[in-house]
């Protein structure tokens, strides 16, 4: 038996969907254990490109039993849509269980994370307005409805009468805002139930008993370190925990399950939304990489934010998570891009030198980086298929990164399908 855990190191956005269908295809089980469908993983399979927000990436292995957990924040209807490209595609949804602790994103949430981040103005978080943080927000005010709640009508239309009640009034006194109809969303929503009803089943028990089997278990979280609402730039962080810590707590099983914690991060660094970003990079360089890298998001297509590789906060995801190993994606896209840099430590104004990522973010706004210098290289290196293949300059970037990040670099990306991943 083993199980293992993929995280995010920067801010996200790093390929963990990539890693994970890779390591899927060793693993029995697959379990997501937080955030929602604010989040989305690319995988390419077989020249084909498949956008998951809130499914597993293991339901592309028929064989492969894929659970979201508790701690996941669920929107039935993008979920349901989903379900419903998986099967136009010929993927079996099966072995898909959602547990019925799992809080449901309801249509208030979306309304209020919207005249939320309006209210703000200027000092606005840059959420994807998909309802995220408000559905948390009622989970810990212990208001929300739950998928269990959800698949049983009359409970379900008790509590999203009294609670959209509630938020009506909110939407309505606070912001300025419309109503929405409680009636037809009870309506709607209770569809949603029946469709989700034959899914819904305890992932906690389900996990527990296939690691007593001696199954593999791969988990996954979406967003990453950065993200983190304790050890991320607060306030510019998701709602959730996509830390490694965050999984068992998201899923309901005990630490002493996990064998193994890879972070997954891209040979450059990108970021979505508002926050300070110390390596970022507003120049041709960073555009040339933002469209060679694809870089735009996966669920709201919005432009990433393009910088240098910044070992300063991969320690820091190495330090959080317990890493035990690294994968680097994208060093393909580094291909001709000319002079390349690392940051190694930050500097701050009065010239102190930080090795560690700064617990505030006023101290981090204020900081500079320090670099580190490579000549770069120009060959295609998307055919390599073992790291000696990498031309000596590649190698020795990687090797540098292994250094400065303390951790060892076990999985190389040289192209955006599962095949083009080098194992060390």
């Amino acid at each position: 038996m083993s199980a293992s855990i993929v995280v995010g190191t920067q801010w996200g956005d790093e390929g963990k969907g990539k890693v994970i269908d890779i390591l899927a295809s060793r693993a029995q089980v697959v379990v997501r254990s937080q955030g929602g469908n604010n989040a989305g993983h690319t995988v390419v399979s077989n020249h084909q490109t498949y956008k998951l927000h809130l499914i597993p990436s293991g339901i592309l292995y028929p064989e492969t039993k894929c659970f979201i957990g508790a701690g996941v924040v669920l929107d039935p209807k993008d979920f349901i849509g989903e379900l419903d490209e998986m099967h136009k595609r010929g993927v079996s949804t099966e072995n898909l269980k959602i547990d019925p602790r799992a809080h449901v994103v309801m249509p208030w949430h979306i309304t209020l994370d919207g005249l939320s981040e309006k209210f703000r103005g200027g000092n606005d978080i840059g959420t994807t307005k998909r309802g995220i943080g408000p559905a948390y927000m009622d989970k810990y005010e212990r208001c929300g409805i739950r998928v269990g709640d959800l698949i049983r009508p009359e409970i379900f239309a008790e509590k999203a009468l009294s609670t959209g009640t509630l938020k009506n009034k909110i939407i309505t006194a606070v912001y300025g805002g419309q109503p929405h109809d409680l009636q037809a969303i009870i309506e709607e929503y209770t569809a949603y139930g029946k469709r989700l009803a034959p899914y819904v089943a305890d992932v906690s028990v389900l996990t527990d008993e296939a690691y007593k089997a001696g199954k593999t278990i791969l988990f996954e979280g979406a967003q990453a370190t950065l993200l983190d609402i304790d050890f991320g730039t607060y306030p510019f962080v998701t709602s959730s925990h996509p830390l490694s810590g965050g999984v068992t707590v998201g899923t309901g099983v005990g630490p002493r399950m996990i064998d193994e914690i890879i972070g997954v991060a891209k040979a450059y660094t990108t970021r979505v939304g508002k926050g300070p970003f110390p390596t970022e990079l507003f120049d041709e360089t960073g555009e040339l990489i933002r469209n060679k890298g694809g870089e735009f998001g996966t669920t709201t297509g919005r432009p990433r934010r393009t910088g240098w590789f910044d070992a300063v906060i991969v320690r820091h995801s190495v330090r959080v998570n317990g890493l035990t190993g690294l994968a680097i994606n994208k060093l393909d896209i580094l291909s001709g891009i000319g002079e390349l840099k690392i940051c190694t430590d930050y500097q701050k104004a009065d010239g102190t030198l930080l090795h560690h990522f700064p617990a505030s973010l006023e101290e981090l706004a204020e900081c500079t980086p320090v670099y580190e210098t490579f000549p770069g290289f120009d060959e295609d290196i998307s055919n390599c298929q073992n790291f000696n293949e990498l031309p000596e300059l590649c190698q020795k970037y990687i090797q540098r990164l292994e250094e400065l990040c303390e951790c060892k670099i076990c999985m190389v990306g040289v192209g955006a399908d599962r095949c083009q991943m080098i194992e060390r």
